[in-house]
């Protein structure tokens, strides 16, 4: 298990956590864990209860929601310095939207969301970083949606031979 310290340096590589005060580093490095996790694991299901933020360190994982008559469905896939399971940190969502799947050998991260939730609500500069940070995150992840639904239910007829 890394030590604290070795925690804190491996923020500081993270575009994510730039600008952080020194007490911000220590208070994150608190209530975060580095876990290894092997290709083909599954990190959580869709609909289960939230309960973690990551961040991956190396690696991939896979986001993939339950589609009725076509099963699992590949939504993204997440690469190392990128922020998944924000969801779990906003204040009303109660389960997960996908599913998880470590593609290749992983050191992620992880942030239990209760404990990231309450060190935000004591320090709102803090808080303020992380919220704008994850705002930024849903909003390319709403971007990114947008154009998988656009593709999927583009007309073929209308599409013109370059």
């Amino acid at each position: 298990m890394p030590s604290q310290p070795e925690v804190i340096e491996t923020f500081k590589r993270i575009p994510w956590f730039e600008r952080l005060e020194p007490r911000h580093f220590d208070k994150l490095a608190e209530i975060a864990t580095i876990r290894h996790v092997e290709a083909g694991e599954q990190l959580f299901r869709e609909g289960e209860k939230e309960d973690n933020l990551y961040i991956v360190i190396e690696g991939r994982i896979a986001l993939e929601i339950f589609v009725p008559h076509r099963g699992r469905i590949r939504i993204g896939t997440v690469e190392p310095m990128e922020v998944f399971g924000w969801s779990s940190v906003t204040p009303n969502v109660h389960q997960r939207t996908a599913s998880a799947y470590v593609v290749l050998n992983s050191l992620l991260i992880v942030f239990n969301s209760e404990k990231l939730r309450q060190l935000c609500d004591e320090d709102h500069d803090l808080g303020y970083v992380v919220m704008r940070r994850l705002a930024n995150v849903i909003a390319s992840r709403l971007l990114t949606t947008r154009l998988q639904l656009i593709d999927m239910f583009a007309d073929p007829s209308e599409q013109k031979n370059v």
